[in-house]
């Protein structure tokens, strides 16, 4: 078994305490079994998948949130052979059986088995991610990690998790070349859609409310963006389409009227994703015509696919796209309260912010 007396017995941790409430407490260190792993946590992206369940108190507190993980592994069980202490790796938090009926049909975040979260830092897993260390359950060892290259940062590689639950997306889209599509939303998500489409032969057209975003999704691919309250995206997409409209829509944030307003600016025959639309709260009214009679497919899609796991590392690891432009804050754990505010009150300067865990 490993040598628990390297690693220290308590350590720093980000406990979400109920009420919309987390604070960085000391913890025990998890400990591992015969065919697990413990990861030094180096770098950890805030996700606002998380921010969701903290500001709405969707889970049962305590927990410790954090998904984006990367690291480098402090020990391995008695059975593991693959991972050694000292490999640099990401994880993902979620790993499907490959064998059950949703399985079968590569719908792989309906799957029970990955529905399970397999990463803890203690309390009930939900990922762990802001924490020192971060326990990693057997089936994940087996299936659920990438080794980071040489040269490669921590926080670069923390982006491989999110990049593949949007290239799972594009894969359902299933753009051809020349397909204009209208990414709504350029945070962090909506610039990987942009990078995506656009590393494909895409034409993008990108729409935010923040100047900056906008500035910056041209560098990422965009052939155009427009602010959504001070511009008329119909006409401006129809301009571009002898007057169709978006062939492929990418919804990549939250807010009301969103999705009416991406079956209002596509074609008939367009595919409109709904990538962001994760409330059970949230309400969505349009016509049946617009849907039946115009022929649109609209889609959900959410959370990441294994069969994408490589390439997703790839994409990250190779640097074929501006990944790194996206990080703009950098903060140790002590300050996460901040982190999470800034991740949810964007300003002009912020996007990416990364949780450095040991710093």
């Amino acid at each position: 078994m490993p040598a628990y007396s390297e690693v220290p017995s308590m350590m720093r941790a980000a406990v979400y305490r109920g009420e919309s409430l987390v604070t960085v407490e000391e913890v025990e260190t998890p400990r591992i079994g015969p065919g697990e792993i413990l990861i030094r946590v180096e770098a950890c992206g805030v996700c606002h998948t998380d921010l969701k369940k903290v500001e709405y108190n969707l889970l049962p507190p305590p927990r410790i949130y954090g998904h984006e993980t990367a690291g480098v592994v402090a020990l391995v069980g008695s059975a593991v052979t693959e991972y050694k202490p000292g490999d640099r790796v990401i994880v993902f938090h979620h790993i499907p059986c490959r064998d059950c009926f949703y399985c079968q049909r590569k719908l792989y975040a309906q799957c029970p088995v990955y529905k399970k979260v397999g990463v803890t830092a203690g309390f009930e897993p939900a990922g762990g991610g802001f924490s020192q260390y971060v326990r990693v359950m057997n089936w994940i060892v087996q299936g659920g990690i990438e080794r980071i290259p040489d040269g490669v940062s921590f926080e670069q590689a923390s982006f491989v998790e999110p990049l593949n639950t949007c290239l799972k997306a594009v894969h359902t889209a299933n753009p051809a070349p020349g397909d204009v599509a209208l990414v709504i939303g350029q945070g962090p998500i909506g610039l990987l859609f942009t990078m995506l489409r656009a590393d494909r032969g895409v034409r993008v057209i990108a729409t935010d409310t923040i100047a900056s975003r906008l500035a910056l999704s041209k560098e990422c691919g965009a052939e155009a963006g427009f602010h959504p309250l001070t511009s008329n995206i119909e006409a401006e997409l129809k301009a571009r389409t002898e007057g169709r409209g978006a062939d492929l829509v990418f919804v990549a944030t939250a807010a009301k009227g969103l999705v009416e307003q991406a079956v209002a600016v596509s074609r008939p025959g367009a595919k409109i994703c709904l990538f962001a639309q994760t409330s059970d709260k949230e309400r969505i009214e349009l016509s049946g015509a617009s849907l039946c009679v115009g022929e649109r497919t609209l889609f959900g899609s959410y959370s990441a696919s294994v069969d994408l796991q490589k390439e997703s590392a790839a994409l990250v690891f190779g640097n074929r796209l501006p990944i790194a432009r996206l990080i703009s804050h950098r903060m140790p754990l002590a300050r996460i309260g901040e982190a999470f505010h800034l991740a949810t009150h964007p300003t002009e300067e912020s996007l990416k912010v990364i949780v450095e865990c040991n710093q």
